[in-house]
């Protein structure tokens, strides 16, 4: 690893999707109070994730990596938390039981609260504010006031993410998480869809496994808990550089805001200061890719990023749309593995897959992000390389903002409850309808 460049030097190097902010004394004040936080994760549990990620490079295990689009300081709390934990928990159990593999959950959470833009500014009926960047940034209301960048929000996020892990960390270990418990994960919402009552028969078959294991003797420590992760892209140069600490143990440099950080497809220059700030740190990492990356491209960002080669740092995360993966995807995957590189294949098919409806809202065909997953099962299984994961805009609410699966959500009812900030998430019944999709995916792989 290299030596951490200073937050000057980062800027220096130019530190794209940044917010500029009025007062930069007043932006140095937080800085200053964050470093001297305490961390939000540990360096033996960013380890961890690491060693379960190269079982994933290795084609020993499937990745799902799941939450919101943007998380909200808002919606922080229990119920929030354990809706979307209940739904990524339903997900991994249908994933392994159905899929026949090990699991890797990583929640897109405790973190999320930073979005790239494409424009810096948004105009509504004449009137031209910045664009909303996140709640660790702005406010969402189109008001002056509430779109000024403001650094203390970045005390709030950590306070949030501080909230939020606390919470999973319960969660996970209180007895939420036990296997044994799989069929209170279901809601009277679920059992009603077709999707539910699926998940239901497949709860039954586990139920019964559990029992025979009991009656011999086998109590397992792993069926009482879950290893769960947190992840978040690092785009805010302030935030995650004041939050990276000296491992006293090893002396490397881990960022302490979540387990797994990545770069995102905005912000993926070679020479530019994330890739630069991101060789720094010992996480695991990971890189979007998108229609735009070269082979050449993604073997440069692998040497850099990953310089000895080590199974489990970097994950690279495609995301090219359902009518672009066949033809964006092998030339990528061919050469990166022709050269040596070990690496994390993971499918993003929200990014690339989005459009707005006659409607008016940002939205997502259901069909098209299984047509992207289906996409890049397709060209692992044909270039006998490893389809390692998946990557999931999703919510545990009963939200419309995604078009069709097997509820039928059409254009018209998207306006019944959408409530995304940013992009549109599958819901919680698409979420599990697509579970089981993959799972049959896994089993040709």
């Amino acid at each position: 690893m290299s030596v951490i460049p200073t937050l000057e030097q980062l800027h220096a190097i130019g530190a794209v999707q940044q917010p500029t902010y009025d007062d930069p004394a007043a932006l140095a004040d937080v800085v200053e109070r964050l470093r001297k936080r305490p961390p939000l994760v540990f360096a033996g549990e960013c380890d961890d994730l690491t060693s379960r990620l190269a079982a994933v490079s290795r084609g020993e295990a499937f990745l799902l990596q799941g939450g919101d689009c943007a998380e909200t300081l808002a919606d922080v709390g229990a119920d929030n938390v354990s809706n979307k934990l209940r739904v990524l928990l339903q997900m991994a159990v249908v994933l392994t039981y159905a899929g026949s593999v090990p699991v890797v959950k990583l929640g897109r959470l405790a973190g999320q609260y930073a979005k790239p833009r494409s424009s810096d500014t948004e105009t509504r009926d004449g009137v031209t504010l910045p664009a909303y960047r996140g709640d660790a940034v702005n406010g969402f209301e189109f008001t002056p006031e509430s779109r000024i960048p403001d650094p203390n929000r970045l005390l709030d996020v950590y306070n949030a993410s501080a909230a939020t892990l606390n919470l999973v960390r319960a969660f996970v270990t209180g007895g939420y998480a036990d296997l044994r418990q799989v069929h209170t994960w279901n809601t009277d919402f679920v059992r009603s869809s077709s999707a539910g009552q699926r998940y239901e028969a497949l709860a039954s078959e586990i139920d019964k496994a559990l029992q025979f294991m009991k009656a011999i003797g086998v109590d397992a420590e792993e069926l009482k808990r879950v290893d769960f992760h947190s992840s978040h892209e690092a785009l805010l140069m302030e935030y995650e550089h004041a939050l990276t600490r000296i491992d006293s143990r090893t002396g490397k440099q881990y960022n302490v805001s979540g387990h797994f950080v990545w770069i995102g497809e905005r912000t993926r220059q070679i020479d530019g200061a994330h890739v630069e700030y991101f060789r720094s740190i010992a996480n695991p990492i990971g890189c979007k890719l998108g229609p735009t990356a070269t082979a050449d491209d993604a073997i440069a960002l692998a040497e850099k990023l990953n310089p000895e080669n080590t199974p489990g740092r970097l994950t690279f995360i495609t995301r090219f749309g359902a009518d672009k993966i066949r033809d964006g995807l092998p030339n990528l995957v061919e050469k990166v593995t022709a050269a040596g590189l070990q690496v994390a294949w993971v499918c993003d098919p929200m990014h690339g897959n989005t459009f707005e409806s006659s409607t008016g809202y940002k939205t997502r065909r259901f069909e098209d992000v299984v047509g992207e997953v289906q996409g890049f099962f397709d060209v692992h299984r044909a270039l006998g390389t490893w389809p390692g994961g998946i990557l999931v805009e999703m919510t545990g609410d009963d939200v419309t903002e995604c078009i069709g699966g097997g509820e039928e959500i059409d254009e018209h009812r998207l306006a019944h409850r959408y409530e995304s900030v940013v992009d549109p998430r599958l819901n919680r019944v698409q979420s599990l309808e697509m579970a089981f999709l993959v799972a049959e995916m896994l089993r040709r792989a």
